[in-house]
């Protein structure tokens, strides 16, 4: 027995070098272990052939311009293009408007049903502003990454062609999440009641996720429309013969499926700018 016994500890030991020598060799020449990514989670990056890449930026002011007609004279274009990251919603334009909502473009948060409207113009956006980072949220039928998801598929193909350009997506976890917060606002659920958010509700929880201090131009409080002497502006101020503001508000916070509760988010930013360093201007807001 005690013969045994030592010829199985020569054998374990003649073997030791040769088992290092073998984890040497499949450290060395294996595949390396997958590195964390950094970044916001919820923001992923479309970019063909890569590794999972997720959104990386940090500011500490931020101006979160609406496309509002508030915006219409505000000649807050100077002050506007002066703060660290200045984030703008769908297709709004700057050229032609720069006195009023300034010309500067960091992070453009894009609407699914937007997308057409900026690949229309793919020069503009995707060439001439190539230095903004686009993020686009919608369903998870448009967004889908399986080959059926045809908005996402339309961004695959623009981030193929303009590589340089950052090109990301809101998750469905943060999409997810994004209901979950307006639930728990609310007390109502989003899908139950036929509401569809908003571009500017992905747009503030995003700057929230990324800036210290947020700084909001041009959006309307929750009781603006309801007061006798409001300002009758034009519900996108580059869309000055459309539908007024209030009234598109109205319609949609009370049609009963596919609106956007414009009111009620607007309720849901004042409660938050209570707690966050969150300011707004043209007009002002008393908390």
């Amino acid at each position: 027995m005690k013969s045994l016994m030592l010829r199985w500890l020569c054998l374990v030991t003649l073997s030791l070098p040769l088992l290092l020598w073998f984890v040497h060799v499949i450290t060395r020449d294996g595949p390396s272990p997958p590195v964390q990514s950094t970044g916001l989670r919820g923001y992923m990056r479309i970019n063909p052939g890569r590794k999972e890449q997720f959104l990386d930026i940090h500011c500490s002011h931020c101006a979160l311009v609406s496309s509002s007609g508030q915006m219409l004279g505000a000649a807050a274009g100077e002050e506007i293009d002066k703060i660290g990251c200045v984030f703008r919603m769908n297709n709004a334009p700057t050229q032609g408007y720069e006195k009023d909502v300034g010309s500067r473009t960091s992070i453009r948060v894009v609407s699914h049903t937007s997308v057409p409207l900026l690949v229309k113009n793919e020069h503009y956006y995707f060439q001439q502003s190539a230095d903004t980072t686009y993020v686009f949220w919608g369903p998870d039928r448009n967004m889908r990454q399986d080959g059926k998801g045809r908005i996402f598929n339309a961004l695959l193909k623009i981030a193929k062609k303009y590589p340089k350009v950052r090109i990301y997506a809101v998750t469905r976890e943060k999409i997810q999440y994004c209901d979950s917060v307006f639930q728990n606002e609310t007390g109502k659920n989003r899908m139950k009641t036929g509401a569809f958010l908003s571009t500017g509700f992905f747009t503030m929880i995003l700057a929230i996720d990324m800036c210290d201090t947020i700084h909001v131009y041009g959006m309307i409080d929750d009781n603006f429309c309801s007061r006798a002497n409001h300002s009758v502006v034009p519900y996108h101020y580059y869309e000055q013969n459309r539908i007024n503001e209030c009234r598109m508000y109205k319609v949609h916070e009370h049609t009963q499926r596919g609106g956007h509760r414009f009111i009620t988010e607007k309720a849901i930013f004042a409660k938050w700018a209570t707690r966050r360093k969150i300011e707004f201007k043209h007009p002002s807001w008393s908390l």
